[in-house]
């Protein structure tokens, strides 16, 4: 009893882990927007070139990676001060993403080893199991219906409206398309659940291992 639920607590931390490291590696990965660029043809909806395109979503990134409190300026784009606790907010999260993912993967490591000289490999099961279940929850939702999940998820995650932008004030929203983040919501799902075949491939390749 007392193992089951050691192995239950690491996989717990280690989907964790895995959602938070899928999160911020989707947020840093820039060339999945520099190729939406072209493809959903944000210069001809948005009137900037691709180069001030670029540049303003660089400064983005970088000020959302960032674990420091500068203050966000766009080298182009003008942006409200409701625009500017918005973004101060989607920092926020994505910080907290980072923390998540760095403090999981310690945890992680730690709790890999322990049971590695144990010999107990439950954890990757259990990790294997969750890490699918919630992306395939997720997948449906996002597959019934984008738009709703979409603004699901801002009233969820901020109690404002400040996330509704007005394109005169910020038009930083005329090169951030919904559809940018479709892309993005599939790439993390995509991520997570490779997480989940690695963890079911290295339990059933430890146990076979054992058994030998």
């Amino acid at each position: 009893m007392k193992a089951k639920v050691y192995h239950t607590l690491l996989a717990l931390v280690l989907t964790l882990t895995v959602i938070s490291v899928s999160v911020v590696a989707v947020l840093a990965f820039r060339p999945l927007y520099y190729l939406d660029i072209k493809a959903l043809d944000i210069p001809a909806q948005s009137g900037y070139t691709e180069e001030e395109i670029r540049e303003n979503y660089d400064v983005l990134i970088d000020y959302n990676l960032s674990l420091g409190k500068e203050r966000l300026k766009f080298p182009s784009l003008a942006m409200s001060d409701p625009g500017r606790i918005h973004f101060e907010e989607v920092k926020v999260i994505f910080n907290l993403f980072e923390y998540l993912a760095l403090g999981g993967v310690v945890l992680s490591a730690a709790g890999i080893i322990f049971c590695a000289r144990r010999k107990e490999f439950l954890y990757l099961k259990l990790a294997s199991i969750l890490t699918v279940a919630l992306p395939a929850v997720l997948g449906l939702f996002v597959a019934l219906n984008w738009d709703r999940a979409f603004v699901t998820f801002h009233h969820l995650a901020f109690d404002n409206d400040y996330w509704l932008f007005d394109p005169l004030t910020d038009p930083v929203i005329t090169i951030l398309p919904d559809t940018f983040f479709l892309h993005c919501a599939l790439m993390i799902l995509g991520c997570v659940v490779l997480g989940s075949v690695v963890c079911g491939v290295v339990y059933r390749k430890v146990k076979w291992r054992s058994s030998l």
